[in-house]
């Protein structure tokens, strides 16, 4: 119900998978993460005081991106940091992901909705470098 991705020791990705279910709460990333991603599952009744969230500095360098899919059917690649391809999976509806580090790319198996979260401001194209997955090796989709 939790895929975790790597490259090596580097963690690339967390799938939380549609199906994942526990009671209370748990945080999937560490606390070092700039993206943080948790589950929570509270009973009637429960409740969260109320609270504003301090003013902390922090410095974001790398980009964590989570996709929450909303509907269809898609495959994400993932690569390393020199943009060699590592493996993929297939994520569905309700499915979650972090993309943490390294690279990815997708295919849309089915019409797809997504909603995506990451940190800003938005910096346009120097936040990324594209590069064409045709000079990787073959897919290998793990579900």
């Amino acid at each position: 119900m939790i895929d975790r991705i790597y490259d090596g020791k580097s963690l690339i990705s967390i799938i939380i998978r549609s199906s994942f279910q526990k009671s209370g709460i748990e945080f999937f990333t560490p606390n070092e993460f700039s993206q943080q991603l948790a589950y929570m599952n509270r009973p009637k009744g429960h409740q969260i005081q109320p609270h504003v969230h301090n003013e902390v500095p922090r410095q974001v360098t790398l980009t964590q991106e989570v996709l929450f899919i909303r509907s269809g059917k898609l495959r994400v690649d993932f690569y390393d940091n020199s943009r060699q391809y590592l493996e993929s999976r297939v994520l569905e509806a309700g499915d979650v992901i972090l993309l943490a580090s390294g690279g990815h790319g997708f295919e849309m198996l089915e019409p797809t909705e997504m909603i995506e979260v990451k940190q800003g401001p938005y910096v346009g194209d120097e936040d990324k470098v594209r590069f064409d997955a045709n000079d990787t090796v073959e897919v290998h989709v793990k579900e």
